[in-house]
């Protein structure tokens, strides 16, 4: 194992892999989350959250296609693990960046992508340890974007970035659950 930081902070996928592959530079928490959390300036690990709710892939799938990023197929997202490293430079409350969504923004610099090393995720800033195993994908995670809604059928145009006839509902705000 690397030598890597002892606190990691859990963030729900697609979001985790964006951090590290796809430019994400701000990760949004809210201000008891950051006083409660511990967080501050450092680096720290990413772990990629086991939760992930078909409506909040979708909605972040397309809003990352409409800042240029493809966003890997829910299936192919690592959850359960520590996926990566990064810089916690400062705290923000406004920013014109697409990816401020505040109310307070963590701003990351120089992501360093690890080997998955499945891990409980907590909230806030936690001291994490190998333990468990990476979380299987749900049934419908192994579904999304077919053609028929079923593994059997053939994607045509697999590498397409998905599209939307209408933005999807954003799902945030509403408590997180498992579906």
């Amino acid at each position: 194992m690397r030598d890597l930081p002892e606190l990691a902070l859990s963030v729900r996928q697609p979001s985790a892999w964006a951090i590290l592959h796809g430019n994400k530079v701000i990760e949004n928490r809210t201000e008891g989350a950051v006083r409660s959390g511990g967080m501050d300036c450092r680096r720290i690990c990413i772990h990629a959250a086991t939760g992930m709710r078909q409506v909040e892939y979708s909605w972040s799938a397309w809003k990352m296609a409409q800042l240029g990023v493809v966003t890997p197929r829910p299936d192919d997202l690592i959850r359960g693990a520590i996926i990566g490293t990064v810089c916690v430079v400062d705290f923000i409350k406004e920013s014109e960046s697409p990816w401020f969504g505040g109310p307070v923004g963590l701003v990351l610099e120089d992501p360093v992508a690890v080997e998955p090393i499945p891990a409980v995720g907590a909230l806030g800033y936690f001291r994490w340890q190998a333990a468990g195993a990476l979380a299987e994908p749900r049934p419908w995670m192994r579904r999304y974007g077919l053609a028929s809604g079923d593994t059997q059928t053939v994607d045509l145009f697999e590498d397409l970035a998905p599209s939307f006839k209408v933005p999807p509902e954003k799902p945030f705000g509403r408590r997180l659950t498992e579906d």
